[in-house]
């Protein structure tokens, strides 16, 4: 490790690595600092049994030639390395309730996604067509995501105050397809006087466009990043926690790691969550209308997951997601659940191992839960690199609550139990260990049309050498966190220049192709 770099990076967070690519492409000296044993926050895996789990990665969108992340993903060199089994085009994400037989598709491709609904609720083609296109037009107005320039996020503040649940009711009437359009609400923890419609629409669109699993696990994907950042002159180490950015004569001089290294560094950019940069900088080191402004935005409900290891040749792989509710009026109420009720809906997907043909090995089951319900073990933290018993309450908490998920699993896959071999589980403590987030949070920070401004952050900070990146910037997801590493670089090297740079390569090959 060197004495100083030009760019020191906390956290290897999807976020925290492209932005790692972009500058050591650029020529500068950059460092990594990973707390855990894996490089990628999300992106991590976990084997169980010889089983590979993702912890956050399910499914990617967008990435078929010529659409948003593919693109992303070729500036930085690793689209081609990537596994990818692409989901069943007529019905990648499966919507279903409670005393319905029925089951309504979300297909890729607009004209497949909208006949498919039509053919579902034929009175109610012309909402479905007006929906899909208002869809579109909002993603439009989002420069980064469709790499065009203009504002960072936006060009249309007014989409900051449409909310998604009124906005989506407007195009029908039928409260069954009101439940399907937003019944992919787990993909951004929507709540139904808060979330604004472009974020359901930012969240859906690039998954309509085209999904894909990962074979083998997201975790190829960081893998792919660090080899690039390597291959670019840039470093990366695991197992150096950050315990305090150190800060002098009015910026941030080095970063102080538990095992007693000393990173120094010109610039600084912080990949976990701003509230707990506040913590490692020091709130009294900020003005105290911003650190309070941090403070108090809210975070996003966590969630509980059961991981289910199968017992061999007895399950048949699903090239799909399935997100089921007890009720259509669950899609925008399911973080509202009592103890009684719990679990109100939850998310089923499969991943995608090599070799296995048509059999699937595992299953994940997601589902919401408050962080309130684990505050009893508030003060305890355990991980790969740091090893510590909850305790024996803990546990008896877990099973009850995987014995429950599995009851309501059972009302849809009816000889599921027959299948488990094992079952393994995530709690909020489990994602606030792992990811450094906010009491557990699965998105960031929660979007608010009666307050817009509130939880927007700038990649800036009230420190002139301390930049923000990640999913609390904004946007979430793959691609959401992707484009906060182009805003965070951007800031550093020009947004024209580095959308020019970013855009490059898509562009020849377009007139490779022209001339073939």
């Amino acid at each position: 490790m060197n004495k100083k770099y030009d760019v020191v990076i906390v956290g290897s967070g999807m976020g925290g690595l492209v932005s790692a690519i972009i500058l050591a492409k650029e020529g500068k000296s950059v460092c990594v600092l990973e707390k855990n044993n894996q490089y990628g926050g999300n992106l991590q895996t976990f084997v169980r049994e010889k089983t590979i789990f993702d912890t956050g990665v399910h499914y990617i969108g967008g990435l078929s030639k010529g659409q948003n992340l593919y693109r992303y993903f070729k500036y930085l060199g690793i689209f081609d390395g990537l596994n990818l089994k692409k989901m069943d085009v007529n019905g990648f994400d499966i919507i279903t309730f409670d005393e319905d037989e029925n089951e309504y598709s979300h297909a890729q491709g607009y004209e497949r996604f909208q006949e498919s609904l039509i053919h579902q609720f034929p009175e109610e083609e012309e909402g479905i067509r007006a929906y899909c296109k208002d869809l579109k037009e909002t993603c439009n107005k989002f420069p980064l995501y469709n790499l065009k320039l203009g504002k960072p996020y936006y060009d249309d503040t007014e989409l900051f105050s449409l909310p998604a649940k009124a906005h989506i009711n407007s195009f029908t009437s039928n409260k069954k397809l009101q439940a399907v359009l937003a019944g992919s609400n787990l993909l951004y923890a929507g709540e139904s006087d808060k979330t604004p419609f472009y974020v359901h629409a930012l969240s859906v669109n690039s998954y309509i466009e085209s999904s894909y699993r990962c074979v083998n696990g997201g975790s190829q994907i960081t893998k792919l990043l660090i080899r690039k950042l390597i291959e670019n002159g840039g470093e990366a180490y695991k197992h150096k926690e950050v315990t305090q950015l150190e800060y002098k004569e009015k910026q941030i001089v080095a970063a102080h790691t538990k095992d007693g290294t000393i990173v120094k560094g010109d610039l600084f950019i912080s990949n976990i969550e701003p509230k707990l940069t506040l913590k490692l900088v020091g709130e009294t080191n900020f003005r105290k209308a911003y650190s309070n402004r941090i403070k108090d935005i809210d975070s996003t409900i966590s969630a509980f997951s059961i991981h289910l290891v199968l017992k061999p040749e007895m399950v048949t792989y699903l090239n799909k997601n399935y997100y089921h509710y007890k009720t259509p009026e669950a899609v925008w109420n399911c973080h509202n659940y009592t103890q009684e009720n719990w679990p109100l809906g939850y998310m089923v997907s499969m991943g995608v191992k090599k070799g296995l043909g048509e059999w699937a090995d595992q299953l994940t089951a997601i589902t919401y839960m408050k962080y309130d319900e684990v505050r009893p073990w508030d003060k305890t933290f355990n991980t790969v690199a740091h090893k510590n018993d909850r305790g024996e309450t803990y546990e008896e908490f877990k099973k009850n609550k995987a014995e429950q998920l599995i009851k309501e699993l059972e009302k849809k896959f009816p000889k599921i139990r027959e299948c488990i071999q094992t079952v393994y589980t995530s709690t909020p403590l489990s994602y606030r260990d792992y990811i450094a987030c906010n009491e557990g949070s699965m998105y960031g920070y929660v979007k608010d049309v009666n307050n817009p401004l509130k939880s927007v952050l700038s990649p800036r900070t009230k420190i002139k050498n301390l930049l923000f990146t990640g999913q609390s910037l904004n946007m979430h997801g793959i691609l959401g966190v992707t484009i906060s590493g182009i805003v965070t670089c951007s800031e550093i090297l020009g947004r024209e220049y580095l959308l020019n740079k970013i855009t490059e390569p898509t562009a020849k090959e377009n007139i490779v192709n022209v001339n073939a």
